[in-house]
């Protein structure tokens, strides 16, 4: 124990200082990190994952709450769906063998960077231009709410939940992508409230994973607390450093692990 203590926490800063700077990307490496560092299946890792990723999320979102950055009525519609798909997921995680679901991980991990990578390579504004969201905002800077949009942000919330759950991530690969498809929200209002949605779509998938199957704490609370120390060291300087180049950066390392996963599960089943 005493020796995996303070590799958790370092493991955890990792998490939340790319969770502050990206609102998505941290979660998503959370699990990579415990399988590698700490030599973990991915159902001992998701729960610890999500544990650290709703404490760092929180505070990144309380942060943003109170600077009036958090769309708090998509963050509760997004939530409300995640939260009803995510016990399934952690459901399923427990029942699937773990090869296949670290495969699994791999595979949505390559496609989250993907999608990152080639969204950080188009012109916001011919974006602007040759699309018309289902949520626009009104003169006052509110969200016009239509069964169109509601119903497309319950999608992204469900789908979110769902993988948060199964696979200990957060969702925020999905929520960030989402809301800037389906809405005109500006980056500086989709990471905080895709941070408030992470965190309490999280905390459900602790809580059921915690009745299935437990958690380890040794583990799970240095490396929450080097997640949430993380996103409060990124959290006052972290809109400096938003932009193409650093979503570029983080896509190529998450391709990278992706990869490295996909390999390394191959090399198993020969």
């Amino acid at each position: 124990m005493q020796t995996i203590l303070p590799e958790s926490a370092l493991l955890g800063s990792v998490v939340g200082i790319v969770l502050g700077l990206t609102g998505a990307g941290g979660a998503i490496i959370a699990v990579p990190l415990l399988i590698f560092g700490l030599h973990l299946a991915i159902a001992d890792a998701a729960p610890i994952a999500l544990f650290a990723v709703s404490v760092s999320a929180a505070l990144g979102a309380l942060l943003a709450l109170k600077r009036g950055k958090v769309r708090y009525r998509a963050a509760g519609l997004l939530a409300l769906a995640g939260l009803a798909a995510s016990p399934l997921g952690v459901f399923l995680a427990q029942r699937i063998p773990n090869a296949p679901l670290t495969l699994l991980f791999a595979i949505v991990l390559g496609y989250a960077a993907f999608h990152m990578f080639r969204q950080s390579m188009r012109n916001p504004a011919d974006t602007a231009r040759n699309s018309s969201p289902p949520c626009q905002l009104d003169l006052g800077g509110r969200l016009i709410w239509t069964w169109l949009c509601a119903r497309r942000i319950v999608i992204a919330g469900v789908l979110a939940g769902f993988l948060s759950g199964l696979l200990g991530v957060g969702g925020g690969f999905i929520i960030v992508p989402a809301l800037q498809k389906v809405t005109d929200l500006h980056m500086q209002s989709i990471m905080p409230t895709s941070l408030a949605v992470i965190a309490l779509v999280s905390l459900v998938g602790v809580i059921s994973a915690m009745a299935m199957r437990g958690m380890d704490w040794a583990i799970a609370l240095p490396f929450a607390f080097g997640a949430g120390a993380g996103m409060l060291l990124v959290s006052a300087f972290a809109n400096r450093f938003t932009g193409p180049r650093l979503q570029q950066g983080f896509a190529i390392l998450a391709g990278c692990v992706s990869i490295g996963m996909i390999i390394s599960q191959v090399r198993n089943l020969l």
